[in-house]
């Protein structure tokens, strides 16, 4: 069984030792577990893939520590320098013009001439970083297609002995994968929605930013997360719901008296069998619902349960993140 170590500085450098020994390591983020390589080593990183049955069409995404770093693997214009500025150390990917020279292994970028880059702000994943002394690709440390992983019990819970080595430091804070910024066009476009919203964005560019969330059911993938089934587990979600059939398992989001069950949403709600409802946040607030998010629904993931039922989370600000998970999670 893969051994989960509490970070430490012994445990960091053991980590990074596998990860120049062409290892992997299960990561902490502030958005999510990350499944880390040697972005440098083409067999190391081709490990990633086999690992997660992922294919090999999507891209992954290499964290580095700094500005300086990435502009060793991509070209960066001066409006690129101005939203990683802003934006960086934080959860935030821009999909970058890579370098001809960058060693990056070409499975990194699925054969195209960008690349994603990102520079986290959690402690311990830029600790790991720097000892390793390479940049790392890590996509979510899960199966490929299965709900991402925000504590260490559920990388090991998805990955098993594929992974040599969790780093655990705790649940991530963010709980959803990083917004994804395509700076290759004209105009810079969200490929995956995250915390750092198309408003905020908009503020730093001075210019709207849309979006191209993709849905695409297989190849000319330019950004993770764009697949139209992802994030999924294995028992189905409904969405919109305003009530719940027997055997549900329910996902709440601010006050339940949207519901028109049998009986009043709160009634019905707490006679509902215990580990069946989980509130993603009972006071409404997005930022909250976010991080709760995968968690809530590892945790409702239950052959009991025919299926999850959730109600409607606002699709403005950081709930445009949650919806967008969701929608996908309900194409499975």
């Amino acid at each position: 069984m893969t051994q989960i170590i509490s970070a430490s500085l012994e445990a960091i450098n053991r980590a990074a030792a596998i990860i120049k020994g062409g290892g992997l390591v299960g990561m902490p983020t502030e958005t999510v577990y990350g499944l880390a390589a040697n972005a440098l080593d083409g067999k190391a990183v081709a490990r990633i893939f086999e690992a997660k049955g992922r294919p090999q069409f999507n891209p992954l995404i290499v964290h580095v520590n700094d500005i300086d770093a990435a502009q060793e693997i991509a070209h960066m214009s001066e409006q690129d320098k101005v939203v990683a500025e802003a934006f960086w150390p934080g959860p935030l990917t821009l999909i970058l013009r890579k370098r001809e020279d960058s060693g990056l292994s070409d499975l990194v970028s699925a054969g195209l001439p960008s690349v994603a880059v990102r520079v986290p702000s959690h402690k311990t994943a830029r600790a790991l970083i720097a000892a390793s002394g390479v940049p790392i690709a890590a996509p979510s440390a899960n199966k490929s297609g299965t709900l991402s992983t925000t504590t260490p019990a559920h990388v090991a819970q998805s990955l098993g002995d594929e992974v040599e080595m969790i780093l655990a430091d705790g649940a991530s804070e963010v709980g959803l994968e990083s917004t994804v910024l395509d700076c290759t066009g004209d105009n810079p476009t969200i490929l995956r929605p995250g915390a750092v919203t198309d408003e905020k964005l908009s503020e730093v560019l001075g210019c709207k930013v849309g979006y191209d969330l993709g849905n695409k059911e297989s190849g000319d993938v330019k950004s993770p997360g764009q697949l139209l089934c992802h994030y999924a587990p294995a028992t189905p979600v409904r969405l919109s719901v305003v009530d719940v059939e027997e055997g549900e398992a329910l996902l709440t989001f601010g006050s339940a008296q949207s519901l028109g069950m049998r009986s009043s949403g709160e009634q019905a709600i707490k006679a509902l069998p215990e580990g069946s409802v989980a509130h993603l946040s009972l006071e409404g607030d997005l930022y909250e619902a976010a991080a709760n998010l995968f968690s809530m629904l590892h945790q409702l993931d239950d052959p009991a349960h025919k299926a999850i039922a959730v109600m409607d989370v606002p699709d403005y600000g950081v709930g445009v993140a949650i919806n967008d998970r969701l929608r996908r999670a309900a194409q499975f």
